[in-house]
């Protein structure tokens, strides 16, 4: 179980927020952290850390009167730390090649791929023929519904008809290198997991997965660890020490080293 860490970019400024608290509406989040350092920062810290695969988002829309101010973050990030981290955040294929230019490892794609509720085939071909498989990884992060999980695209605000299931993560499988998929219910609150989302993700684990949300304390990372029988890699955001919280990211780091 690798630690991929995250920056997540808000209004311009690396947050730590409540997942389900987004709204593009007047760039609204309720918010953990406002970090003092700028996205490079961090950047530089994970190059120093050798940690690899992490990710930067961009939360605000392209529409979004901070979505410049987010941008430029972004880039000095992937700037600060070259082939290490990957992207997300309105990725599509008229600008994943600029953001791998400047740096990123991947392109992380969500609302792109899922359009009108439903997996768009010709966007996600598109993309692959453009990037290729090796560089794209899927965003599938969800919110519960009755007893499933559907991915939510839209910086997490509109449910699709897609279930995260073994069907679903089999078939995209055959399009990238890896999936990123934040429990959006319990981002951002430090208080425990989605058990069943780990299960499931556990249960399969064909390719790279990392899972987010809801990881507090080092009992939930054990807990983690045991449900997704170590197939899954974690982001830690709110509870970590680097935004607030009160997991050491160094301990983190070697907890993650130990479990492999």
């Amino acid at each position: 179980m690798e630690f991929r860490p995250c920056i997540d970019i808000h209004n311009g400024k690396v947050k730590q927020i409540v997942g389900g608290s987004l709204k593009d509406e007047n760039n609204q989040a309720s918010e953990n952290f406002v970090a003092q350092q700028d996205a490079a920062f961090y950047a530089r810290l994970y190059r120093e850390r050798r940690i690899k695969g992490g990710h930067i988002i961009l939360l605000n829309p392209v529409e979004s009167e901070f979505y410049s101010a987010t941008k430029a973050q972004a880039m000095q990030a992937l700037q600060a730390y070259p082939g290490g981290m990957q992207v997300g955040g309105g990725i599509n294929a008229d600008n994943a090649g600029a953001f791998l230019d400047a740096g990123a490892s991947h392109v992380i794609v969500t609302s792109y791929v899922f359009r009108d509720g439903v997996v768009n085939y010709e966007n996600l071909k598109r993309l692959v023929s453009l990037v290729g498989r090796q560089r794209l990884v899927l965003d599938l992060s969800c919110r519960r519904k009755g007893d499933d999980y559907y991915i939510v695209t839209d910086r997490w605000q509109r449910f699709t008809q897609e279930k995260i299931d073994i069907s679903l993560l089999e078939q995209l499988a055959q399009y990238a290198d890896e999936f990123l998929i934040h429990a959006v219910d319990v981002e951002g609150k430090a208080q425990g997991i989605e058990q069943d989302l780990v299960k499931i993700l556990g249960d399969w684990g064909q390719i790279p997965v990392t899972y987010a949300g809801g990881v507090g304390s080092f009992e939930d990372l054990r807990t983690l660890q045991e449900l997704c029988r170590g197939r899954l890699n974690v982001t830690i955001g709110s509870a970590l020490d680097l935004f607030g919280g009160t997991m050491e990211f160094e301990k983190v780091c070697r907890f993650c080293h130990e479990s492999e």
